[in-house]
């Protein structure tokens, strides 16, 4: 949760305390808080804590049987018998040294305010925060009174809000009334809400009830998205005592959180076992009894009770202080006339016997009647505590950085309070206005007070009248530390700038929208829903047992398991290397039997095929629909004419005709590229060999966000883009559907160039130069851009358009250049530093606002026509008529001829000389050149000559090796000579 590190605070550092606890001089602090504790820790810490405050007791009070230490017993007789200054007792331990920090959260706010401040602080860039505030449902709770606050504040400053909740309810109408968009959202068994995460800066989950929203938000490509989780409950924390399992379940999902965000100190102590190390605190509205003000039905039986509370964090000091006060109150019961009739109700510590004993202990050292003191645990109704007495004394000296919660309650509910002069409580809490002070140095003016607002055992007017004021004051508690708390945590976290919120957005919570809906109050059902929550981790654990047992039990098969898939993935590229080679040489003629076998083996595959890739095979499209990870499947089409291709292989979707990018492409496999190329790793991968996976003769992408935002082509865009193709009424054009001018990030007045600079951090005019610069080879001082027109059409984004596949072809060609361009002008800073020219913050996907663009920029100058399909109806109209584009157009540059010289060049470079360097070139498709065929022609010959002049030693070898002459001439027989005669004659 921490650590006892004393470190420079941040601006605003009162709003950055939290769960981390650092001690400076009280040795007990530290043995309790050093660690991280969990539920059962934190009572046994609370146990020594009272030993040792028990201890104290038995020495120091008065009435001690430890006479042998008569020194401790004279001070603490001189303490409780003479009207004196208290300020030596802090070397008792009064709490003052504890302080609470969350140290990892702060140090990765400093690490991203030095990145901010040294990278982009200069850009002059300023964009609109879009944020997303969901809810589990619409009633009445302290997080929709926080949240309508903070929207309604932030929004002055420029942010944006849009509301979601998994269920309705009377609120509805409030966030319509401020002016917010609400959507109910429903989500399915395996929590896909069908929301594209990506559109939002930041998501704010409000309460446990909203955790299945977590899980969604735990899967690709949704995991980076900041997550602030504000949390007011505390029946989480009963039920994971003793529960291993379900905890380590629950530090996953409270992992996913950028930062948990609690209302006080005592919730991230309570949570401390789940703690990931984003536990922060930050004060939220006061009791709800504020706004259902009702003062409940006493049953006073003629007794004057007098509540004495403290804070609800236990240290060392705290039984000595409500002694103190106990003290302090003695009088009133000697000289009042009905001392029988004064009740004093101490509320500390938990309903055991040893916090009874030493309330009881205490006072009868104090020499109070039997009965009058009482003790109860802070475990009990505390409401009904409150709402009992009639008057309440906070009785604990520690410094805290909020408003007492139980204050804030009695405050709500018309009592009169007594409190000590601590800076927070000084700061709402106006003496003898709406409650009354006493320094904690001098105990005695705790009597006094009581006597002005006591006469004869009956309130006083100035008891009420202050009770009636600080009624009104306690239902604007803590707005401007909340407001500012939650605007400084976006700020470290988003690393964008905001701007100074006016003071009266920030000086009431907003009760005046709930007054009409004050008993709609949420019901409970808190625990349904966590049941529901764990349902879902033990049906992930059962689906996902074996990889939970290889990676939490035995890495190294997982390690192994990953080896042989890199060997075996090598083996199949080796393999259709070679058969590529085959394929390219010369092949002899087989004999009937092997061409019918082979036939066979072809048609044995076919029936094997999919379905869908069957229909494919006879129409003229198919639209790809790149993706990466289980987040994104609930937006992917499932007809034939769409195919999904999964630029992780872990992602896939199981059952379904995908294509496997990252087989058909290696570099994808390299995740840093994954993420930096994004769709574009898709195109190049289909471009790569298109021939074995791309059949038909047009190509189209789709993005899955285009479906998530309903931007995607319905059945009658469908029908009639395909009726354009077949009749080829606008030759090879490039057909879009998803337009620049109603694109959410577009402003007005925005051309294509400032558009591009306005989702690329002000840099995309510079990085597109760069790279043109790097692919043409152009002088260092040219700064010239391709012309885009700012006042006729407009333009393709998010990847939704259809090309001719040979267009496509030369699209990537060109594409490929380019990014090896932008590659070797930022990979550096990159790579190394998180440093992103088109982000503001350390964007993972760094070059995707600049190559979203990129088409446009190709097709324009390639001098392709560029048709808007509406995706509704299928209405076409063509941008950028070829006619008004004559003498802008940069043809030239990128006509096909150039662009295969380009890559022939590169071809060849990378042939002769090697991967010498680090070069994405190469590494997206395939290497090819003309003067390959003539060296593989020439290696062909060279190994045929060598070949033949092999046979020819051969031969020289054979008939110039010695032989064995003749030992002698051979003689025939006479009578073999006789009968050769006589047949000659016959």
């Amino acid at each position: 949760m921490g650590s006892l590190e004393n470190r420079p605070p941040l601006k605003r550092d009162h709003l950055f305390h939290s769960s981390s606890c650092s001690s400076v001089r009280s040795r007990f602090a530290r043995l309790l808080l050093f660690n991280k504790i969990d539920y059962l820790q934190l009572i046994c810490a609370v146990s020594v804590s009272f030993f040792f405050v028990f201890l104290f007791q038995v020495f120091f009070l008065p009435g001690s049987a430890a006479n042998e230490e008569e020194m401790n017993y004279d001070k603490a007789h001189y303490l409780f018998t003479n009207n004196t200054d208290l300020s030596f007792l802090k070397e008792l331990g009064f709490g003052e040294d504890l302080k609470f920090q969350p140290l990892k959260l702060l140090d990765k706010f400093r690490n991203g305010a030095k990145y901010f401040n040294g990278s982009f602080a200069s850009t002059g860039v300023i964009l609109k925060p879009k944020l997303a505030l969901v809810f589990a449902d619409m009633w009445v709770d302290s997080h929709q009174i926080l949240m309508v606050t903070i929207a309604t504040a932030l929004r002055e400053t420029g942010y944006e809000f849009e509301v979601f909740s998994l269920e309705e309810g009377p609120v509805y109408a409030v966030w319509k009334e401020v002016g917010f968009r609400v959507r109910v959202i429903n989500a399915d068994e395996n929590t896909n809400f069908g929301i594209d995460w990506l559109n939002y800066d930041g998501i704010l989950v409000n309460s446990l009830k909203a955790a299945g929203v977590l899980s969604s938000l735990m899967q690709e490509p949704f995991k980076h998205v900041p997550v602030i989780w504000t949390i007011h409950e505390q029946e989480l924390a009963l039920r994971l005592s003793g529960q291993t399992q379900l905890v380590d379940n629950w530090r996953k999902l409270f992992g996913r959180a950028t930062a948990v965000v609690f209302p006080n100190y005592i919730l991230p102590m309570a949570y401390s076992a789940c703690d990931p190390g984003n536990y922060f605190v930050i004060p939220g509205p006061p009791a709800e009894a504020c706004n259902t003000v009702h003062n409940g039905n006493r049953n006073r039986k003629n007794n004057f009770v007098v509540a004495v509370v403290g804070s609800q964090l236990l240290y060392k000091g705290l039984l000595l202080e409500n002694a103190l006060v106990l003290k302090a109150l003695l009088p009133l019961l000697e000289k009042g006339s009905n001392n029988s009739r004064l009740k004093i109700l101490v509320l500390i510590g938990n309903s055991t016997s040893k916090f009874g004993t030493a309330v009881e202990t205490i006072a009868q050292n104090l020499n109070y009647p039997n009965g009058t003191v009482n003790h109860i645990g802070v475990d009990g109704n505390t409401d009904n505590v409150v709402r009992d007495a009639d008057i309440l004394i906070y009785g604990s000296f520690l410094e805290e950085n909020i408003f007492p919660e139980i204050l804030s309650k009695a405050m709500c509910l018309g009592k009169p309070i007594i409190v000590p002069d601590l800076p927070i409580i000084q700061k709402y809490v106006r003496d003898e206005v709406n409650g009354y002070l006493f320094p904690k140095e001098n105990i005695t003016v705790l009597t006094q007070i009581m006597f002005r607002l006591f006469s004869k055992g009956e309130f006083a007017d100035l008891a009420r009248n202050a009770a009636s004021i600080g009624k009104f004051v306690a239902k604007n508690l803590m707005v401007s530390e909340s407001v500012d708390g939650y605007a400084s945590l976006l700020e470290n976290i988003l690393l964008i700038p905001s701007e100074k919120i006016p003071v009266e957005w920030k000086s009431k919570w907003k009760w005046r929208y709930f007054e009409a809906i004050t008993n709609a109050v949420s019901p409970n059902r808190i625990n349904e829903l966590l049941d529901k929550v764990e349902r879902q981790f033990n049906r992930t654990h059962k689906e996902n047992s074996v990889d939970f047992f290889i990676t939490r039990n035995d890495r190294s098969l997982y390690t192994i398991w990953e080896e042989q898939k890199h060997v075996d993935f090598d083996n199949v590229r080796k393999r259709r290397e070679d058969d590529e080679l085959k394929d390219r040489s010369d092949q002899n003629r087989k004999i009937w039997d092997e061409v019918y076998r082979n036939a066979r083996r072809v048609d044995r595959s076919l029936h094997e095929r999919d379905e869908g890739e069957l229909e494919r095979t006879g129409q003229p499209l198919c639209i790809y629909e790149p993706y990466f990870g289980e987040g994104t499947w609930p937006f992917l089409h499932r007809t034939s004419l769409y195919r999904g291709i999964a630029l992780s292989t872990k992602s896939r979707r199981p059952g379904d005709d995908d294509v496997d990018a990252p087989s058909r492409l290696p570099l994808l496999n390299n995740g840093y590229y994954r993420d930096v190329l994004g769709e574009y790793g898709a195109f190049f991968a289909i471009a790569n060999r298109i021939d074995r996976v791309h059949k038909n003769a047009w190509i189209g992408f789709q993005s899955w966000r285009a479906t998530a935002s309903m931007k995607s082509l319905s059945k009658s865009g469908e029908k009639s883009l395909l009726d354009v193709i077949e009749s080829r009424k606008h030759g090879e054009a490039l057909y879009f559907w998803t337009r620049l001018d109603t694109d959410p990030r577009y402003g007005s007045g925005h051309d294509f160039w400032s558009f591009c600079n306005h989702i690329n951090a002000g840099n995309c005019q510079f990085a597109f130069t760069e790279a043109l610069k790097k692919m043409y080879g152009l002088k260092n001082n040219s700064s010239s851009l391709p012309q885009m027109p700012s006042n006729e059409g407009t333009w393709s984004v998010m990847h939704c358009w259809v090309l001719p596949t040979r267009s496509f072809m030369e699209f990537v060609m060109f594409s490929r250049m380019f990014v090896d361009a932008l590659d070797s002008q930022f990979y550096d800073e990159h790579h190394k530093i998180g440093r992103c020219y088109q982000s503001l913050s350390k964007d993972k996907n760094c070059y995707s606002g600049l190559l979203e663009l990129l088409v446009n920029v190709w097709a324009y100058h390639s001098a392709r026509r560029m048709v808007y399909v509406d995706p509704t109806t299928g209405a076409m109209q063509e941008q950028h008529k070829l006619s008004q584009r004559r003498g802008r157009m940069w043809v030239q540059w990128f006509q096909l001829s150039t662009l295969k010289s380009m890559d022939e060049d590169l071809a060849e470079e990378f042939d002769y000389d090697g991967p010498t360097k680090r070069w994405i070139w190469p590494l997206t498709g395939e290497v090819f050149w003309q003067g390959i065929y003539e060296k593989e022609k020439s290696m062909r010959f060279k190994e045929k000559e060598k070949k033949k002049q092999q046979s020819r030693e051969k031969i020289q070898r054979m008939k110039k090796r010695a032989r064995q002459k003749a030992l002698g001439k051979y003689v025939k027989p006479v009578e073999e000579i006789e009968s050769n005669s006589t047949a000659q004659q016959v």
